[in-house]
């Protein structure tokens, strides 16, 4: 019964299928397992090449790529480049990220064509974007493939109307850029920064390891000038240069108690937001790099010299004002001034004779002693690079030459100079370097003492009879007790002698003379006899009327108004001039 159960399908067989299938299923669900732990490892194992590869690289980058660098937050927030601000913390250079145009001509591939359009069609319209660009140059930069910029700085706008023309190898790279937000204001001073990062020819040079350095490059530096004077200097100085046709100009305001340099100007400028070969020509500094034979303007220096020695005691003394001769050389005044004149009359008439007479009274060794104390030996005593040496005459001075050197001949030395001297001159005696960085309360040097007090005083008063009564008139500005000397010099020709077609301008002058607080030189190189400057080519002209314009301009701002009821007092000296006492 069981044998033939078994054999004809009875219950014993249902049995052993069912046991059978439980096997294959368990089999089945071991296989699936094991293969979804498979795929998990191959998963992990794909992760883990990944990472091993990254790691790799990150290895390969840090034992071949640049040297580390620092990524504290700290770091992270400090500019690039260091701020540079004036005196009143406006800033004048600063550093921020901009776009710049790139020609890459293998953005499509080593073999493949940069452009897709030609060249002169992409120059015109990166011309229809920037009006300034010279397409052509950029036609032929783009013809013959050569990678490189073709703009610096592009604003956000043009930056996408770039983009839309459509072709790859115009890159627009992010970087960083050094911006001067006063535009050409100050160029001289501030200088520029180079494409490799570094500052030139001004502060940016002087100052390019505190700019760039992280340890100080967060704190901006501040200058000692007065963005406010500035502007004024130059606006005056560009309508001097307009109205006499002159080919370039100089002028710095000094404060003559610290040195402090509140603006200092060469014309014409050049603009530190775009250097190319026609700015880098106009790079050359004439306040404290080009020397000048400055003339009458060292008159006041040499009466003195003379007052401070002893030799001239009294002011009222008659001087031979007739040619001076000695061996085949004659001095002489541009016209005829009388018989004689006063040391007084010396000054407001500019008299080259009487001048050189007081001079060869004090004698070539003294002369030669006071100029050296007011630094006419070396150059400029100043932070920026380029500083000119001056023509000196050498050790020993001859007659002659000493009394050449007395009314501004013979010898050659820069604006600034001349305006470190009347400085001296006219603070009480004492001369300090001049400085470009802003001083604190008690932080003005000592300096050195060239004058008594009692020469600077006598200096004062006859400073402001000679802007009163004198040829300083023009720069005589109702309120503000200008005083100053006008100087008109024939530069020197290429074989010798003189051109007497090309003058150097200048105005020295300090205000207000009652107590002065600030020393301002106003020159201009080779002026023309124009209507604007009643067709005369001397200072008296063109130089001391910038001084007169500018002085009402700054005065206010720098802490001097205008003021009629005051002045110095020249009672002592007004009986020495003919006219005054009328």
């Amino acid at each position: 019964m069981n044998a033939f159960s078994a054999i004809n399908g009875g219950p014993g067989a249902v049995s052993m299928a069912v046991a059978s299938g439980r096997v294959q299923l368990v089999t089945l669900r071991e296989r699936s397992l094991d293969l979804a732990r498979w795929r998990v490892l191959w998963i992990v194992a794909a992760f883990a090449f990944l990472a091993l590869i990254a790691v790799m690289r990150i290895s390969y980058l840090g034992m071949n790529g640049a040297e580390a660098r620092a990524t504290t937050l700290a770091d992270a927030l400090l500019p690039p480049r260091g701020e540079i601000t004036d005196r009143n913390g406006v800033p004048m250079a600063r550093a921020f990220p901009a776009y710049a145009l790139w020609f890459n001509p293998k953005a499509l591939g080593e073999d493949g064509e940069p452009l897709v359009r030609a060249p002169e069609e992409v120059a015109a319209k990166l011309g229809e974007i920037f009006p300034d660009l010279d397409q052509a140059k950029v036609a032929r930069q783009l013809a013959a493939g050569k990678q490189g910029y073709l703009r610096r700085r592009l604003l956000p706008e043009e930056a996408n109307r770039v983009q839309e023309i459509g072709e790859l190898a115009l890159e627009i790279p992010m970087e960083e850029d050094r911006h001067y937000p006063q535009g050409k204001m100050a160029a001289h001073v501030l200088g520029y920064v180079a494409a490799d990062g570094s500052g030139r020819v001004g502060m940016e040079q002087v100052l390019d390891e505190h700019l760039s350095n992280p340890d100080t490059r967060g704190t901006p530096v501040a200058l000692s000038i007065d963005v406010r004077v500035q502007g004024a200097l130059e606006d005056e100085l560009r309508r001097g240069m307009k109205l006499t046709q002159a080919q370039g100009g100089a002028g710095i305001v000094l404060d003559v108690d610290t040195g402090e340099v509140l603006a200092l100007a060469s014309l014409p400028e050049f603009d530190p937001n775009k250097i190319d070969k026609d700015g880098q020509s106009l790079m050359f500094n004439r306040v404290t790099n080009q020397v000048y034979e400055l003339g009458s303007t060292f008159k006041p220096l040499s009466v003195a010299a003379a007052i401070d020695a002893g030799v001239v005691r009294d002011l009222g003394k008659r001087y031979d004002a007739s040619p001076v001769k000695v061996g085949r050389f004659s001095i002489k005044d541009s016209h005829a001034m009388g018989p004689d004149l006063n040391v007084v009359e010396t000054l407001i008439h500019s008299s080259n004779t009487t001048t050189a007479r007081i001079a060869d009274e004090l004698g070539p060794e003294r002369l030669r002693r006071y100029m050296i104390d007011m630094g006419m030996n070396e150059r400029p005593h100043i932070e920026l690079p380029a500083k000119g040496f001056p023509i000196w005459p050498g050790e020993k001075w001859p007659r002659l030459r000493s009394m050449t050197v007395s009314y501004g001949h013979g010898i050659a030395v820069t604006p600034l100079h001349l305006a470190s001297a009347y400085a001296a001159m006219v603070n009480g005696g004492v001369w300090r370097p001049a400085t470009l960085h802003k001083l604190g309360a008690g932080e003005a040097p000592k300096g050195r003492r060239v004058f008594k007090a009692s020469t600077s005083s006598r200096m004062r008063q006859m400073l402001r009879a000679t802007a009163i009564y004198g040829t300083g008139r023009n720069a005589d500005a109702p309120g503000y007790r200008v005083g100053g000397k006008t100087g008109s010099a024939e530069k020197p020709g290429g074989k010798g002698g003189y051109r007497r077609t090309a003058l150097v301008s200048t105005f020295a002058a300090a205000f207000p003379m009652d107590r002065p607080r600030y020393v301002v030189i106003a020159m201009l190189d080779e002026p023309r006899g124009t209507l604007a400057s009643s067709y005369q080519r001397t200072a008296a002209w063109n130089a001391a009327p910038i001084v007169g314009r500018l002085v009402p301009r700054i005065g206010p701002l720098i802490g001097v108004r205008p003021d009629d009821t005051r002045d110095i007092d020249i009672s002592a000296i007004k009986p020495l001039i003919p006219g005054a006492m009328e």
